[in-house]
């Protein structure tokens, strides 16, 4: 059997780490759909910089749009993203309706631009979920200190939420309370539980990429301690989501209908060429859970994929790991809101050079 279907037996959806119209217009998202099972889509300021300035089927409307000038580069932007994750939404559908909305989401990311800003995010968070108009969309905001403070009040209106730009246990505890919160909020105060869904993105490769580094700065025999600390992140995370959705605290929401923020690994592209291209894959097989895949990395796992519920083996190992760390003094939760801040960095970058797209001339090619 094709191994990402194996996945979806074993209670773990696949969704697709990239959107583009050309995955929309030739096929190959819905063939995903069809024959891999892909039960949702992730995008970022990055994924659509690549799309926008690779895939032929946006230089019309772009050239289109640039000749409005009473648009701002980000609204151009939005008017070619919006239709993209509209289609996208619009061919999962029916797994969002035959699952009663549990599968089947598309996520846009609001401008990180607005990381530190609670209102701000709030208002563009509001803004989009309305624009798209979709009840399988999930607005993607980041996991800062002023976006944990948004999430919380949209939850509390009944948006669904993407959290984003996870890297620390500490992050998974703030983002979990500050959805239920925002829940128990949206319940209380008459809201249909069953409407909201959010999933917690915890990103992996980026941790192992700066452990590793902090690990070789060392030197000694800590080289056999490197390209362990992602997954024994996950490990730990998933640990403290069943402490915190399994148990009595959430136990008065789930009677009222209420869906746990499932864990999602995200940043599971393999950057170390040394460590197998499927290592954010094979150990985080797990219920309850989400894996977004670059394409490269799903089309590994297609391939040559092993299949178990791994997610759950090994835990005491990873306690283990994060605890020798600490004593080595790599402390992971700075490495957590260091890899925040940078994360936040990046995708401003790409948002910046999206709309630096936006505004000038489109490169003519032959």
């Amino acid at each position: 059997m094709n191994p990402l279907l194996q996945l979806h037996a074993l209670g773990q959806r696949v969704w697709l780490d990239n959107l583009s119209r050309t995955l929309l217009r030739e096929g190959g998202l819905k063939r995903l759909i069809d024959e891999d099972g892909l039960a949702g889509v992730t995008s970022n300021p990055t994924i659509f910089h690549k799309a926008m300035s690779a895939s032929p089927y946006y230089r019309d409307d772009l050239a289109s749009l640039r000749r409005d000038a009473n648009l701002s580069p980000e609204e151009r932007y939005e008017r070619l993203a919006i239709p993209d994750i509209q289609a996208a939404c619009d061919l999962m559908r029916p797994l969002y309706d035959r699952t009663r909305g549990e599968d089947g989401y598309v996520s846009l990311e609001v401008s990180p631009a607005l990381a530190n800003d609670v209102a701000r995010t709030v208002a563009a968070a509001k803004r989009l979920r309305a624009t798209v108009g979709r009840d399988n969309v999930l607005i993607k905001v980041p996991a800062t200190p002023a976006g944990i403070r948004a999430i919380e009040e949209l939850v509390g209106e009944g948006l669904s939420i993407n959290v984003t730009l996870m890297f620390s246990l500490e992050h998974v505890r703030e983002i979990a309370q500050a959805y239920i919160r925002g829940l128990t909020h949206w319940i209380e105060g008459g809201g249909d539980a069953r409407r909201v869904k959010s999933v917690a993105s915890l990103f992996l490769s980026r941790i192992d990429t700066l452990v590793d580094k902090k690990l070789e700065t060392i030197g000694g025999e800590t080289s056999a301690l490197r390209g362990r600390a992602g997954v024994a992140l996950a490990k730990l995370a998933y640990r403290e989501y069943q402490k915190t959705f399994g148990g009595a605290q959430f136990a008065k929401l789930a009677a009222r209908g209420a869906r746990p923020q499932h864990m999602l690994w995200a940043s599971t592209g393999t950057k170390n060429p040394a460590y197998s291209d499927v290592l954010y894959v094979e150990p985080l097989i797990g219920p309850e859970t989400i894996n977004t895949l670059p394409d490269a990395t799903l089309a590994s796992f297609r391939d040559h994929g092993r299949v178990g519920l791994t997610l759950e083996q090994d835990v005491d190992t990873a306690q283990r790991h994060f605890e020798t760390l600490a004593h080595l003094g790599i402390d992971m939760r700075q490495v957590g809101e260091t890899l925040q801040v940078e994360g936040v960095k990046l995708f401003t970058q790409s948002f910046d050079e999206l709309l630096a797209l936006m505004a000038v001339p489109m490169i003519e090619t032959a």
